[in-house]
């Protein structure tokens, strides 16, 4: 019995020291979580049970198990790379269809813009965003980087907050009719920038003129023009601009803006031709507005005696733009960033989460596999729940501690050799006894 003792604790030995091996040569593979051998005694046993001098058999392998915790999250720089602080999974696809799940972000894009493991035998999985770039938090799909531009918006307001100086000397403006080349006939002017369906960018200016202690007319241009093209002054005929007034009262607040003897906070432009001026000649440009118009908000404007100002507008319109970066935040959500400043979600990561992660089948490749031991995944955003957070542009290290693996390494090998010198001692043990017959 004592051979087969012996040959036990040299299986066992020669399993840890596997064990370690595996985990001293992964200890630079991202993601890759450490193993632990662990053993069970085999005790003998008669038909009629244990008696209470039976002595054991030796040892077996119970199980490998993972150890899943935290490794450490270091920048990379890559730009899909991506590490998970906390719980949680990667969800990739297969070529074959079937689900993987991996700690190991590093990422990349194929040909097609489908982002897939540093192999490119996977595709990462999550939720889509439409047209707008709201995510679509529905089934899992394959994620994909549209390289696209992205279309132009028409304008449809112009929002802001501005302050006009109560100490600006009124115009009297039966003597100094508005005229927007002419500076003595308005007070202040406001710039904004105003974009058509075709992503033309036209500016619209709103000069200011004071026509009372606490009144003001607001006069609106769109490139130096009408809304409808028509010249504001001079021309065959002259359609003067319809002014906007604006009442303010003692304190400085406004109480109503009245245009076209409708009192509205926001000033409506309907009718918008979109043109282009060219050596001073006005002509349209074949572009088409809002068509329900656009909407200008005047209401956070007060009449303070402080300089004149206005924050910077807040509008919806913008222009063509070409995609020039990818922004992932915490919660997974891709945003790809263009040449026109606008940023756009083009979908969210999913993290997949599981009851018991110990039964989770190792697949090669730094992934796992859903067991009936594992239980079925459940996949939400990340920080949902237990789920952990996204970081961007960093990969998650593995979590072998090289120095606990070297000691046991030595303890493999000790064990290794205390088992062999068992059977050396039995060997001997029995040629004594051989010579002695």
């Amino acid at each position: 019995m004592s051979f087969n003792i012996g040959l036990s604790g040299l299986y066992a030995a020669n399993k840890q020291l596997d064990v370690t091996g595996n985990n001293i040569a992964n200890v630079a593979t991202t993601g890759f979580k450490s193993s632990r051998a662990e053993f069970a005694d085999i005790y003998a046993a008669s038909k009629l049970g244990t008696g209470q001098n039976s002595i054991g058999n030796g040892v077996n392998l119970a199980a490998v198990s993972q150890q899943f915790t935290q490794g450490d999250v270091n920048g990379s720089g890559g730009i899909l790379d991506m590490a998970i602080q906390g719980g949680g999974f990667f969800v990739q696809k297969g070529s074959d269809g079937s689900l993987e799940y991996t700690r190991s972000g590093a990422f990349r894009a194929d040909k097609d813009g489908y982002i897939t493991n540093n192999t490119g035998t996977s595709r990462l999985q999550g939720y889509a965003a439409d047209d707008e770039g709201k995510i679509i938090k529905g089934g899992l799909t394959d994620l994909q980087l549209n390289l696209s531009n992205l279309p132009p918006k028409a304008s449809t307001k112009v929002d802001s907050t501005s302050n006009l100086n109560s100490s600006e000397p009124v115009i009297n403006q039966t003597l100094k009719p508005f005229d927007p080349t002419d500076t003595s006939t308005f007070t202040t002017q406001y710039s904004t920038t105003l974009y058509d369906a075709q992503g033309n960018a036209h500016p619209m200016v709103q000069y200011l003129v004071k026509t009372d202690g606490n009144k003001w007319n607001a006069y609106t241009l769109i490139d130096g023009r009408n809304p409808d093209g028509s010249p504001p002054t001079g021309g065959t005929p002259a359609t003067p601009p319809v002014p906007s007034t604006l009442a303010f009262d003692g304190s400085g607040t406004l109480t109503s803006v009245t245009t076209g003897g409708v009192a509205n906070n926001t000033l409506t432009i309907t009718g918008w031709v979109p043109g282009t001026v060219t050596d001073g000649v006005w002509t349209a440009n074949g572009a088409t507005a809002n068509p329900a118009g656009i909407a200008i908000n005047m209401a956070n404007i007060t009449q303070h005696n402080s300089a004149s100002y206005r924050n910077p507008p807040i509008t919806d319109g913008y222009a063509t733009g070409q995609i020039t970066g990818l922004k992932i935040d915490g919660n997974g959500v891709m945003f790809a960033t263009f040449s026109n400043q606008q940023s756009k979600a083009i979908g969210q990561i999913s993290l997949a989460s599981f009851n018991n992660e110990q039964g989770l089948q190792p697949a090669g490749g730094t992934t796992w596999r859903e067991t009936f031991a594992s239980g079925q995944p459940g996949y939400d955003t990340p920080q949902s729940g237990t789920l952990g957070s996204i970081v961007a542009n960093s990969l998650e290290n593995s979590n072998v501690n090289l120095t606990n693996e070297l000691v046991d390494l030595i303890k493999a090998q000790s064990n290794y050799q205390a088992n062999a010198k068992t059977i050396s001692t039995q060997s001997t043990i029995m040629q004594t006894i051989i010579q002695m017959t």
